[in-house]
């Protein structure tokens, strides 16, 4: 089988700042074509950030391609800033990011958390979306956040082991907590260690076949350290109540073409959470990718993304 490729390297046309609150301001971009359908990416995390990649999984002739960091991630000020940062808060941004850019309908595009954030977005503003398009599917739900924190160790045990033993061994009964301590320890060298154990751990876990020696060194700490802080934070304050709210109003997609793809042995967002999305939203296109695991840069998770905005380019508003 013959993969389809990500999209030449590209940069924007325009880019800015978009200052939400009295605490955060948001970056945005704007590539492709100006003239072009609107897609808007939606990245992961909570607070990973997007990069450069990922606006080459759309054509640039085709699409008016919308990037931006949301709250605390990326590029955005300040990174890793928790207070204010919340589901709603982040979907009103996207609606004020929508009016800023002059978008009346636009494509949506995420993964992992990112594939939260659009489904929690369409089920709100049903009608602002030509499409969906996700990978990795995320509910935020506990047990979710729970196999995050324990259920790993099941496959990638040598990767817990790191992961847990930061934590003091009294407290490694509630990882959670005993992250969210390090992560305000007053000593910077502390806080740093565990913020890139926990970034470390999340990247090692997102492939099928991951490289002890490259690990490590994935990504940058201006991700590890959006990354490790938001989705602690989301963990432990932002579940939805109650925590299958987006399973339960999933009946608000019906109408919105959708393409779902999803690696067979994700181990960071397990197939059952995107089986469950399918049950409830049975029109949408369901890719299950039977040799990939998280990462949405595995040959066939890629491809499967590229066909799926490929394909929505019938749909132009």
């Amino acid at each position: 089988m013959t993969h389809r490729e990500l999209f030449p390297p590209l940069e924007p046309y325009i880019k800015g700042m978009l200052r939400v609150d009295e605490l955060h301001t948001l970056y945005w971009e704007e590539c492709g074509n100006p003239q072009g359908v609107p897609v808007v990416f939606f990245h992961g995390g909570p607070g990973a950030g997007a990069t450069p990649t990922h606006r080459r999984f759309f054509d640039p002739r085709h699409y008016r391609i919308i990037v931006f960091d949301q709250r605390g991630a990326g590029r955005s000020t300040p990174l890793g800033e928790t207070r204010n940062n919340t589901v709603e808060l982040l979907l009103q941004d996207i609606e004020n990011l929508r009016q800023l850019r002059g978008v009346e309908r636009w494509h949506i595009f995420g993964g992992s958390w990112g594939s939260t954030l659009a489904i929690a977005y369409a089920e709100k503003y049903p009608e602002r979306c030509l499409s969906l398009t996700m990978r990795g599917i995320c509910l935020m739900q506990k047990r979710e956040v729970d196999w995050f924190l324990y259920g790993i160790r099941n496959i990638f045990p040598e990767a817990w082991d790191k992961f847990a033993n930061i934590a003091p061994p009294e407290e490694r009964h509630d990882l959670l907590s005993a992250y969210i301590k390090l992560f305000n320890n007053p000593n910077p060298s502390l806080r740093m260690q565990a913020i890139r154990s926990w970034a470390n751990y999340e990247s090692y876990c997102s492939v099928l076949q991951p490289d002890p020696e490259s690990a490590p060194n994935m990504g940058n700490d201006q991700h590890r350290i959006g990354l490790a802080l938001l989705e602690a934070h989301y963990f432990k304050n932002n579940l939805f109540t109650p925590d299958t709210k987006l399973l339960d109003e999933a009946h608000r997609l019906h109408g919105i073409p959708g393409v779902i793809v999803q690696g067979r042995y994700d181990v960071i967002c397990p197939i059952i959470t995107a089986d469950e999305l399918h049950h409830r939203w049975p029109e949408a296109t369901y890719h299950v990718i039977p040799d990939a695991g998280h990462s949405a840069l595995e040959p066939g998770i890629r491809s499967a993304l590229v066909e799926a905005t490929e394909g929505f380019k019938s749909i132009r508003g």
